[in-house]
């Protein structure tokens, strides 16, 4: 029987009769990835390195310890305490991710296992629409809507609750809690749309199993699609928090921009990002005050490595978790 010779890409001329000069387009392909990705790594360190050139002024003045944690940020007396933006920064975070992960992974679940085929794609379209809303407009929306409307509950859940840690007291207007509750929505559209792809490879087989056994459609995404895709939420909420713990504009405008450690969700407060865009103008021509800001900056570039760092410990913690799939009452698995 006459055999014949694959063909492998352009031409009629098979791998191995390929020039010398076309088998060096794989090495020259493998070169130019590592190159490219070696560039990102450089700029990396280089951003690190000049964030630290630029910060040297005011962490000669005011000391690298005492900068981290002093709790008073004062430019008018060339005192620059960042611990006040730093608590800030990571309450707005936190409660964007109290807030935003379970509505998130909730709404991938609805789409990708219960929603009728029809009204998917819709769903899909109006979720992923809230990421291409600018911030301002989201900070503007803070400003002339939340913030009034919220406000009379706010202050009943601050008087009914008060015995709860961190809850009480009056309510200011622009508080952590509207910039958490505002961070939240803008990091919906990112942690659902990397759930539902992660919640889609689920094995059907898997899933039928689960059903057949017995479990119910509850009990079928309880101990299967969550084990199974709980390393993809895992790593979907933590891109969710870089996200929050870098946004600008629509935090600088909720949150009342005050330089002191609020005792209360409800008080105001400052974040890292904040105080960069509000002072960076009159700093210009201050060294200290500049160098102050550019700290800042660096210690928003740390935090994001660290979290990036836990991120990938997390999503590979879980993976190793997620094929273990609990026994179904009534079952067995």
């Amino acid at each position: 029987m006459a055999t014949t010779t694959p063909n492998v890409g352009r031409g009629d001329r098979s791998v191995l009769e390929r020039s010398p000069s076309a088998r060096r387009a794989d090495p020259l392909f493998r070169w130019t990835l590592m190159t490219l990705a070696a560039l990102i790594l450089a700029l990396i360190a280089f951003f690190f390195v000049y964030l630290i050139n630029k910060a040297e002024p005011a962490l000669s003045h005011q000391g690298v310890f005492s900068f981290l944690f002093t709790n008073d940020w004062n430019p008018s007396k060339a005192i620059y305490g960042a611990w006040p933006l730093v608590v800030g920064t990571l309450i707005t975070a936190a409660i964007a991710l109290v807030i935003g992960v379970p509505v998130a992974v909730a709404t991938a679940l609805f789409i990708t296992e219960l929603a009728p085929r029809r009204v998917r794609q819709p769903l899909i379209i109006l979720v992923e629409l809230l990421a291409a809303v600018p911030s301002v407009v989201y900070g503007l929306w803070g400003i002339f809507v939340l913030i009034p409307k919220l406000r009379p509950a706010e202050q009943w859940f601050a008087d009914t609750f008060s015995f709860l840690p961190f809850v009480g007291g009056h309510v200011a207007g622009p508080n952590y809690f509207i910039a958490g509750l505002i961070l939240a929505i803008m990091i919906l559209p990112i942690v659902s749309a990397i759930s539902r792809e992660v919640i889609s490879t689920v094995p059907l087989d898997l899933k039928e199993a689960s059903l057949a056994l017995g479990a119910t459609r509850w009990e079928m995404i309880r101990m299967a699609v969550l084990p199974y895709s709980r390393s993809g939420i895992t790593g979907a909420a933590m891109l969710g928090l870089g996200r929050a713990i870098g946004e600008t504009i629509a935090v600088t405008l909720v949150i009342g921009n005050s330089p002191t450690i609020g005792r209360q969700i409800f008080d105001q407060g400052y974040t890292l990002a904040a105080v960069i865009a509000n002072e960076f103008g009159e700093a210009a021509n201050d060294k200290t005050h500049a160098g102050a800001l550019f700290a800042a900056g660096l210690v928003l570039f740390v935090l994001t490595l660290l979290i990036n760092g836990l991120a990938r410990a997390l999503v590979r913690r879980a993976a190793s978790k997620g094929t273990k799939i609990k026994a179904i009452p009534g079952g067995a698995a």
